[in-house]
């Protein structure tokens, strides 16, 4: 791999994100341009952002790396990504929507009168964040130091600094454009080598008996729940992970907040349906990678499988052509890093802002210039205490920790949204209780496993995968108390689900057309 050319392309992306973000700044302005971009953001266009933001280090480098070593199971990593958009638009876009809330604790205090229920989401959107952002940061950190051999703590360091750069001179309405943009350069990124690697071979320039070795390295992982890569009760793993995945990822803040920024609930549906097309044309391309890992790089498997996407095109087209599209592939990883971060930073920064800072802030001073200051500082604050983390915890799975990140959300804000949109007689202590028992048992195994997990055997399946036990205590949680706790039903419940699940061209306020 050319270092000179991947710089190079790592470069371009680096500078064409600064000057998004810079035209971001001459648009941004106020409060809501931070937070939700004045809500003015069109389907398509929140569309691309949205999946720009979403796929991450993990769905660019990790499911390739997964799939790689431990085979076929591993093809439900980009199943769930995708099916978790399907479950968001069946159950919760539109009321979100029309919850009028800027962000996820801003939804639990208005629709629980709690502010109790509003520091605990508060604290788990800080959580989960942080939780995600260290394998991007590790993701970018690999990249570097595989096309240049810098340490890994130079990459993330870009990253951080690019990043916090961008979200706070323009906010949400800055990293809309940004993100948009670094999805479609992800996708070219991704599939341009596996079209040039097809077209070369159908021109004959391929070595002999490539599709025969192609076809024997399938067959010794592509059998569905084996043990391949050393995993204990794969049954039980891939349910889990599956559940994860699926109800994960409505309760990830920095996916949420997207919502928020679309005119309308029937808008917030259409986004959706055009992410789950993007998602999956996606999602064609990292298993290919893996697939021809096995024959041109079985070396990775036994230790660096994460970088196959990286090194994958110089392995097969040696020489300049390989060089260009090692390039190619560097600057769409990249992209992946800066475009998930930045959506996790606005996410954790609006919550650090309006639960740390401007309550204090307004004390002194008050009005929109104040807030969007202390927007500013949140920003730098929110990604400086996920880079300490990542100096001290070392290597990690991209997919694996991502994974993690998953099933401490279906296991805090799942219950707490599908419950609290679809269920009246919910509770605030029994929203208070399913956030605490869930979010303390997913993130003791989450810290668990980032600290090094169990050996093996039941202990190594249920701290490696807990969802499966974590999410269904939550919501046993949630219905138990609130059946025990009628009293503490908040007194607005039946106004805020009339709000939630009528059509904003009804004012709910007087039960008529409001155009």
């Amino acid at each position: 791999m050319s270092s000179a050319m991947s710089l190079t392309a790592i470069g371009l992306v680096v500078l064409a994100t600064i000057g998004i973000g810079l035209f971001g700044l001459r648009i941004s302005r106020t409060t809501s341009d931070f937070y939700v971009a004045s809500r003015a953001v069109t389907p398509r266009w929140n569309a691309s952002a949205i999946s720009g933001e979403y796929l991450s280090a993990a769905s660019f480098l990790g499911v390739a790396g997964l799939v790689l070593v431990n085979g076929a199971d591993m093809l439900w990593f980009s199943v769930g990504y995708t099916v978790g958009y399907l479950m968001l638009l069946v159950l919760v876009a539109a009321p979100l929507r029309r919850s009028g809330a800027y962000t996820l604790p801003d939804f639990a205090e208005t629709r629980f009168e709690s502010a109790v229920v509003r520091r605990i989401c508060s604290g788990l959107v800080v959580g989960i964040g942080t939780l995600y952002l260290l394998p991007q940061l590790h993701g970018a950190g690999l990249t570097v130091q595989t096309v240049t051999g810098a340490p890994p703590d130079v990459g993330a360091a870009v990253v951080a600094v690019i990043v916090v750069f961008n979200v706070a001179a323009g906010g949400m309405r800055s990293i809309t454009f940004v993100q948009a943009f670094q999805y479609w350069l992800k996708l070219t990124a991704l599939a341009t080598p596996i079209f040039v690697i097809l077209i070369a071979w159908r021109s004959g320039d391929h070595p002999a008996g490539v599709l025969q070795s192609l076809q024997g390295a399938a067959s010794e992982w592509s059998e569905p729940l084996s043990r391949a890569g050393g995993r204990d009760h794969p049954l039980y793993a891939t349910y889990s992970l599956l559940l994860a995945l699926c109800f994960g990822t409505m309760g990830l803040p920095h996916v949420l907040v997207r919502f928020y920024t679309n005119p309308d609930g029937r808008a917030a549906r259409r986004t959706t349906v055009v992410v789950l097309a993007l998602l999956g044309l996606f999602y064609l391309f990292p298993p290919m990678y893996a697939v021809l890992g096995r024959t041109f790089a079985p070396d990775l498997v036994s230790a660096g499988a994460d970088t196959v996407v990286l090194e994958l095109p110089n392995r097969i087209l040696p020489g300049t052509a390989g060089d260009l599209l090692g390039a190619l592939v560097a600057a769409g990883a990249f992209a992946a890093f800066l475009s998930t971060s930045s959506g996790l930073t606005v996410a954790i920064a609006g919550v650090t802002d309006q639960d740390l800072f401007r309550s204090r802030l307004h004390r002194w001073t008050g009005g929109d210039y104040v807030a969007v200051n202390s927007f500013r500082i949140a920003a730098v604050l929110s990604m400086t205490v996920p880079y300490l983390a990542f100096l001290v915890t070392g290597s990690l799975s991209l997919a694996d920790t991502v994974g993690l990140a998953f099933a401490v959300a279906a296991s805090t804000f799942c219950p707490l949204l599908v419950l609290g949109i679809w269920w009246r007689r919910m509770s605030t202590t029994g929203a208070a209780a399913g956030l605490v028992v869930g979010g303390v048992a997913a993130s003791a195994a989450a810290l668990i496993n980032v600290l090094g997990g169990p050996d093996g055997g039941w202990p190594k399946a249920l701290v490696g995968q807990p969802a499966a036990w974590t999410m269904p205590l939550a919501f046993i949680t949630v219905i138990v108390v609130s059946k025990l706790t009628p009293d503490k039903i908040p007194a607005g419940a039946a106004r805020s689900m009339v709000r939630l699940h009528t059509p904003e061209a009804v004012d709910v306020d007087r039960g008529l057309p409001s155009r």
